[in-house]
């Protein structure tokens, strides 16, 4: 079973746009179990595959903290048809990476969601046209209303792209809410590389933001875009691709405290 799990979730395709960029084809390995279920697993819930543990990459269970988490992986698991498809197990994919990776050396990951309140989203407005920054208003203007009055955190705007340094304390301040747990953690740090700002993943984390909220404040300008030179069915399919991995976190978020 090792190298079955290694060939699967070591390398999966980043998402089907890319695959077919790359003019290739996933190798697909064949479903070898009948049932997933949860079971019982040192303090915690695993996975289970016809009654033996999944194992991730790194030969460590596939379990997690609460039993409706557990299940939700169960879930992906049995939703698997002929074949054991990658890009639809996100929730799979995060597990493995916060049980190998985050869990083991969670300062890293921290440190980088830093680097992203120094650089935020929600930071950097357009200058026209009204509707863009109308538009920008409405669902970043919350965000750091959210920024000052949850978290101490006064963020300062910038027009255009030019880099704009933040207040050191808003920073730091902010920083105090990115959490120590590895699950939390591993989650929040997705939801900030899909969406781009650190402040919408707090806002999600700390119940400020549903999110389909979150998700449509992180695509404001690529929608106004849309909206004004017609649809990018590629770009569609990458988001597509993307709102799951979202989804995940954001059920992560949800279920582990």
């Amino acid at each position: 079973m090792r190298d079955i799990f290694e060939d699967i979730f070591i390398n999966p395709p980043l998402d089907p746009a890319e695959s077919a960029r790359r003019n290739m084809r996933p190798a697909l390995r064949k479903r070898f179990y009948e049932n997933a279920c949860v079971g019982a697993e040192a303090g915690s819930f695993a996975v289970l595959l016809d009654g033996k543990p999944v194992r991730t990459p790194a030969r460590r269970a596939l379990a997690a903290p609460s039993r409706e988490l557990t299940q939700a992986l169960a879930d992906e698991w049995n939703a698997q048809a002929d074949t054991i498809e990658p890009a639809k197990m996100p929730l799979t994919r995060l597990a493995n990476i916060v049980i190998d990776a985050v869990a083991d050396a969670p300062a890293p990951v921290a440190s980088e969601i830093v680097k992203y309140l120094g650089t935020d989203l929600a930071c950097y407005r357009a200058s026209e046209p009204a509707g863009l920054v109308e538009r920008q208003a409405q669902h970043w203007d919350p965000l750091l209303a959210f920024a000052c009055e949850a978290l101490g955190a006064r963020f300062v705007l910038a027009q255009g792209i030019t880099f704009v340094a933040q207040p050191p304390e808003a920073v730091a301040a902010a920083a105090k809410a990115i959490p120590q747990n590895p699950w939390r953690l591993g989650a929040l740090s997705s939801i900030v590389t899909l969406t781009g700002s650190a402040l919408i993943a707090l806002a999600l984390a700390q119940g400020h933001m549903s999110a389909d909220a979150a998700w449509e404040a992180a695509h404001v300008d690529e929608d106004w875009q849309m909206h004004k030179w017609g649809r990018d069915e590629a770009a569609l399919a990458r988001r597509a691709f993307r709102l799951a991995e979202m989804q995940a976190a954001a059920m992560v978020l949800e279920l582990v405290h």
